[in-house]
């Protein structure tokens, strides 16, 4: 887990603006987790690589996430519960801090992104139809300008700047890079202790 000084000053941060909400018209509505934790000794964020056995965005660096069922009750219940079928989190172990702005993607959904704080001991298990790799990215990474570059798209007819972030191989780009920038903007300035890149 990020610790507790950091988790309430990003609780703070996100408590005190109203995020940017999106039309729904013709979108499904979708929950992602950007979950903060500490568990390599260092802060980081934890992704996931997709197989390419999924239907959409096979092989992309992505949220845990997906579309909200009938069964869930609100968004956030949406974020976790994909979050325990992809990665195996429960979501008791999981804090929730607050809420980034809505997004959306080519393939039809808007996006809420959810951010939460990795308090438990559940143990990683990745699902092995959706996700090929877990990845505990550290934040020092994610705030290296050699690993990032400067990306432009057009929603909802206005031009954003976002940066995509390189991990390895892989370009993290499009709706998560986007969710990405927008909480590393708020929140750099909270993770004081990021040595490891």
């Amino acid at each position: 887990m990020a610790d507790a000084t950091t988790a309430q000053m990003i609780r703070t941060i996100l408590s005190d603006r109203e995020p940017r909400e999106l039309p729904s018209e013709g979108k499904r509505a979708a929950g992602v987790l950007v979950l903060c934790s500490s568990r390599g000794g260092y802060d980081s964020l934890i992704l996931t690589k997709r197989t390419n056995k999924v239907e959409h965005h096979k092989g992309e660096i992505s949220f845990p996430g997906g579309a909200k069922d009938l069964g869930d009750p609100d968004i956030i219940a949406t974020a976790l519960r994909e979050t325990h079928e992809e990665i195996g989190i429960v979501p008791n172990d999981i804090e929730v801090l607050g809420f980034l702005n809505q997004d959306s993607t080519r393939t039809g959904y808007l996006i809420s992104p959810v951010v939460g704080n990795l308090t438990g001991t559940s143990k990683f298990r990745a699902s092995p139809y959706e996700v090929d790799t877990i990845l505990e990215i550290p934040i020092s990474h994610l705030l290296d300008p050699k690993y990032t570059q400067y990306e432009e798209s057009v929603m909802q007819g206005d031009l954003i700047s976002y940066n995509a972030y390189w991990y390895g191989t892989d370009l993290i780009w499009g709706a998560t890079a986007r969710i990405l920038t927008e909480f590393i903007n708020l929140t750099a300035h909270c993770f004081v202790n990021n040595s490891v890149s």
